[in-house]
């Protein structure tokens, strides 16, 4: 049996992930900063990511680690930087810090973004494209990215990392991902309007968090995934052809405005994801659609 912690249980993909290891029989432990897990959560313990010393608690007898644990956010990164720093690097740092020190050898497996890339119009973007940090939060995926980088290099701790471009939906509750469904959801649950900046014709890849999860815990338990960095596909939409099935689903409308000066100075434009390294590793298996997804087919 594989054994596993996840760090980041209590978070939106942490919690299905916890769910999804224990449906694949590995024997997970769970941690997170709270005191107590989100409902139905086994084998659960508290643990501050930012307290070097608190990874001293953990078992290094580990095939994996599941590093999920950190802060997201665009603007609010500027205001609350120090936060930021701490959680996605110190973080990070503190978990590679233990393991050098210790007899841990695990794979660490890291959840990356699609704000990592200089956005390209109408093209898909490969592992190797051009990147362009516009946020604290996109700076410190990439920073995480090097040191994991760095340590394999440095002391042979391995690592694999997935990038992801706009998660969705949920297998157990109604809490769903920050960002663009969860604002419209939001937003037409309370049979508000929709609103988007511009015309909403920038295309993003969205991914069912099922199909995530399927594609990060098959993917990982083969030594050619080892030490390798991947995109995670999906389905190719406008950031208005989501909105419209959002809005005809709970019979709202959708409303143009202008771009506010901070959010276009850090938008990326289009980022959709080329996955076919994933293809070719024979790992990419996606069930969902976002329409059938909204409409229960």
């Amino acid at each position: 049996m594989l054994k596993s912690i996840l760090i980041g249980s209590n978070g939106y993909l942490g919690r299905h992930l916890a769910h999804m290891l224990k449906n694949e029989g590995f024997e997970n432990s769970n941690y997170d900063i709270h005191t107590q897990p989100t409902p139905g959560l086994e084998n659960y313990s508290t643990l501050d990511i930012s307290d070097k010393k608190s990874f001293y608690q953990l078992n290094p007898d580990l095939d994996f680690i599941f590093m999920f644990a950190g802060l997201s956010g665009t603007a609010v990164g500027f205001d609350k930087y120090e936060d930021f720093i701490d959680i996605n690097e110190t973080g990070l740092l503190n978990l590679l810090d233990w393991m050098r020190k210790t007899t841990c050898r695990a794979r660490i497996v890291f959840p990356s973004s699609r704000l990592v890339y200089k956005g390209k119009k109408n093209q898909l973007l490969k592992e190797d494209d051009p990147k362009e940090t516009k946020t604290i939060y996109s700076l410190n995926k990439m920073a995480a990215e090097n040191l994991l980088c760095m340590y394999q290099n440095a002391f042979g701790i391995d690592y694999t990392i997935f990038r992801i471009c706009v998660p969705y939906g949920n297998l157990f509750d109604n809490r769903f991902s920050y960002g663009t469904l969860d604002f419209f959801l939001n937003k037409a649950q309370n049979t508000e309007d929709i609103i988007l900046y511009g015309d909403g014709l920038l295309h993003r890849t969205f991914t069912h968090v099922e199909d995530i999860c399927n594609v990060i815990i098959n993917g990982v338990q083969y030594e050619k995934t080892k030490n390798e960095i991947f995109n995670i596909g999906g389905e190719n939409l406008s950031l208005l052809d989501v909105a419209y099935l959002v809005a005809n689903k709970f019979h709202v409308k959708v409303k143009f405005i202008e771009w506010p000066k901070i959010a276009m100075k850090l938008e990326t434009g289009d980022t959709m994801f080329d996955d076919t390294k994933l293809r070719n590793a024979g790992f990419s298996d996606y069930h969902h659609q976002v329409k059938n997804w909204l409409t229960g087919k």
